[in-house]
């Protein structure tokens, strides 16, 4: 069947193409409402569907950004790409979302094909290793902004938690509880920016408090092996009294460990996450989390890309916006829970 036009919508509704238009692209004005009624019913009886592509191409503008995060599974990542679709659903623009399983070489596909298909702008959560992909962007002022992670000497604005002030918050509150030996356990993703600031959080606060810093209680693993990783360090002569979890998926990992060896908590070992889950305050006992504020996050990175799309200026820089992190203190990290 021949694809319907707005012509035809135009002559069926006894108006010129012009004021089609004008209504598709909402712009009622000078338009009477009688006018806006037949236009609508026309729509309708012809199902007419405007040409997406013909519009993006006269208006140099797809109205779409993509969406690429590390790592689907992540609290984090889904919480991020709701605040970014409700953000651009206010500005009439779409979302394409894309998950690179921290692999570099999917984020390049993904960052290629979302350009092919003249996206008008990136938000990355991004692998730090297309070095070159990300200069590019930048030397040819393509909209992009990171989230969660920086890449040094790119001159790309990033939206973050302040991941050594998260990691010290928990540090902080294990040691006031009265526990010295405290572990933590990253995954292991590259020199990737939260791993390496929470680690440099955790070291920073036990320095500051006189606590001197044992390797054996510092694991950067896969996830697959955190299990492993902890049972390796809760047999250590002197093990560790409490854990810090240094997101969510390492977290339920250790979670799993606990409940298999029937280790009680926080009597046989207290427990921190950072990075919220959606169970942690009816797990038994209550998880104590350090909460990244992800609404905020995403909901600045949609803005910052957006500005840069419809200001159409150039805006390059390597500006870090970071937000503060949250404690919510539960029973699993304290010494004597209620």
């Amino acid at each position: 069947m021949k694809a319907v036009t707005m012509a035809d919508v135009a002559r069926h509704a006894k108006v010129s193409k012009s004021t089609v238009s004008q209504y598709v692209n909402n712009r009622f004005d000078y338009m009477s409402e009688d006018t806006k009624l037949r236009i609508e019913k026309t729509i309708m009886e012809l199902d007419y569907r405007p040409n997406i592509l013909a519009r993006s191409l006269k208006q140099k503008s797809t109205t779409t950004i993509g969406v690429i995060v590390a790592n689907i599974m992540h609290t984090f990542s889904t919480q991020i790409i709701r605040t970014i679709e409700d953000e651009c659903n206010e500005a009439d623009f779409h979302v394409m979302v894309c998950n690179a399983d921290d692999d570099p070489v999917k984020e390049k596909k993904y960052i290629e094909m979302l350009r092919a298909k003249q996206v008008d702008g990136i938000i990355i959560l991004p692998t730090g290793s297309n070095i070159s992909l990300y200069e590019e962007m930048v030397k040819s002022n393509y909209p992009v902004v990171f989230v969660d992670r920086t890449v040094p000497n790119i001159g790309i604005p990033s939206v973050m938690l302040d991941n050594e002030k998260a990691a010290g918050l928990a540090v902080e509150h294990l040691l006031d509880n009265g526990y010295d030996r405290i572990g933590i356990i990253t995954n292991v993703v590259r020199n990737i920016t939260p791993r390496v600031e929470r680690v440099k959080g955790y070291k920073n606060a036990l320095t500051r408090n006189g606590i001197a810093i044992n390797d054996d209680y510092i694991k950067n693993l896969e996830v697959s092996h955190v299990q492993q990783g902890l049972e390796e360090m809760l047999a250590l002569e002197s093990p560790p009294q409490a854990i810090l979890a240094g997101n969510d998926l390492v977290l339920i990992e250790v979670l799993k460990h606990i409940k298999r060896k029937e280790i009680q908590i926080p009597a046989d070992l207290a427990i921190i996450g950072i990075d919220e889950v959606s169970f942690s305050g009816f797990y038994e006992p209550a998880l104590t989390i350090v909460e990244q504020p992800a609404i905020e996050i995403g909901k600045k990175a949609a803005e910052l890309l957006l500005d840069i799309i419809l200001n159409k200026e150039s805006k390059v820089t390597d500006k870090i916006y970071r937000f503060e992190p949250k404690l919510t203190i539960r029973e699993s990290s304290l010494r004597n829970p209620l």
